[in-house]
């Protein structure tokens, strides 16, 4: 595991290359998503990292989109990331813009869960509440089955996400909803705070 690398750190290198609010609400949403699967999965201890990792998933992704997760290693070198981390947040663009095949549990939850939380994201947005708190699995997975809906979010890689970590579709969508429903008053906060 990483050396302990500070929420500060983080968030001030995230700042420093994605500026735009869709990013960083995107960066602040995977930070609470895998802060809450470290605790339900029984990795409390390790909640931190996972929510760091989570963080800085797509720092390049702004400024580097050609050369996502090709130049992130180089920008979290800047806060003394070690290769552990580098490898495990480079691993969520497997088969997309990276070789690197999720294998850690963590490293498997973050591919499944970042496509999706940006599904989810979009449907709540639809919703009159502009909440995930209210919404349902059953009006997600009619959201999911739509192609045209959110369609720059892969079908394809949430479902292999749930297969890498051998779960129903059901069960992916179902614990990332309650996960974003966990962080998402703290996460529009902290976003008006540093926007």
């Amino acid at each position: 595991m990483s050396e302990k690398i500070s929420r500060e750190a983080a968030l001030a290198l995230l700042k420093k290359y994605n500026s735009e609010e869709f990013h960083l609400l995107h960066a602040l949403t995977v930070e609470g998503v895998m802060r809450w699967y470290a605790n339900d999965l029984g990795f409390a201890g390790e909640a931190d990292y996972w929510a760091s990792i989570g963080l800085l998933h797509d720092v390049d992704f702004e400024k580097f989109p050609e050369q996502h997760c090709q130049k992130a290693p180089e920008l979290l070198r800047e806060i003394g990331a070690d290769d552990a981390m580098i490898r495990s947040i480079c691993s969520h663009g497997y088969g997309l813009c990276s070789d690197i095949k999720p294998e850690l549990l963590m490293e498997k939850v973050l591919f499944a869960a970042d496509e999706l939380t940006g599904l989810i994201g979009a449907a709540a947005l639809m919703r009159p509440s502009r909440s995930v708190q209210d919404m349902e699995l059953k009006s997600l997975k009619k959201k999911y089955k739509d192609k045209k809906f959110a369609a720059g979010c892969s079908r394809e890689v949430i479902a292999q996400g749930a297969e890498l970590l051998g779960w129903e579709l059901d069960t992916l969508m179902d614990k990332t909803l309650a996960a974003m429903r966990s962080c998402e008053t703290e996460v529009a906060a902290e976003l008006e705070s540093i926007k």
